[in-house]
């Protein structure tokens, strides 16, 4: 994902982008546990300079993402396979319900807001690019959430997520079949139209479900 066109934004807002992209590859896969990474050569690979990935990464470091390597850089923390089926666990508690429960509070007029950003999904699966799809992919489900008026549940599905990984992705990237899974994201949407809160909330669970199924696990 290049971010260089974010370059005359405001610091913050370039920062904002660079952790954002950063989470998206770590959760994705492409930043990989024991690999000691530094900031100019990531700074090198989305087209910003080291200091607002240096500034990034230190906040990652503070949500446990990455630990930092005095005087090298920093590596991405492993996450244990119970790890990940606890986070599982509760995204599945969660985010099938809630998305039920704000089904009928959602207006018609935000329906075509949402099917871009079902759109953007599509467009990173398309492509091939797996931090492009990853950031969107958690844009779009906030977004469903963001329905519920509860800036927590919003931070703690957020943080579930980021500690997520879906090694599973360029696999499915390589086969073409990545674009079919991005494309459930428009499903989501018509059920919502639909208002069928009993059908949305089964497609999400089945959605998320494969996120510790095939999403997560390199394909043979």
């Amino acid at each position: 994902m290049s971010i260089d066109h974010f370059t005359h934004m405001e610091k913050i807002s370039l920062r904002d982008k660079v952790s954002r992209a950063l989470r998206a590859a770590i959760i994705a896969g492409e930043m990989e546990p024991g690999v000691v990474y530094s900031a100019p050569t990531l700074g090198a690979r989305f087209g910003v300079s080291a200091t607002p990935v240096r500034e990034a990464m230190l906040d990652l470091a503070r949500e446990n993402l990455i630990s930092i390597v005095p005087n090298k850089g920093f590596r991405v923390t492993e996450v244990a396979e119970k790890d990940l089926d606890d986070i599982t666990q509760i995204r599945l508690l969660l985010e099938p319900r809630i998305v039920r429960d704000v089904t009928p509070l959602i207006p018609v007029e935000d329906l075509p807001r949402l099917r871009q950003l079902a759109a953007t999904i599509v467009e990173g699966a398309e492509k091939g690019d797996l931090v492009e799809y990853t950031a969107a992919d958690q844009i779009f489900h906030l977004a469903l959430l963001g329905y519920a008026d509860n800036p927590r549940l919003t931070t703690l599905v957020s943080d579930l997520r980021d500690h997520t990984r879906l090694f599973g992705l360029a696999s499915l990237a390589e086969k073409g079949e990545l674009v079919d899974v991005a494309r459930e994201h428009f499903t989501i949407v018509d059920l919502i139209e639909s208002r069928d809160q009993a059908a949305v909330e089964g497609f999400m669970r089945d959605h998320i479900s494969q996120a510790r199924g095939r999403w997560a696990k390199p394909q043979d």
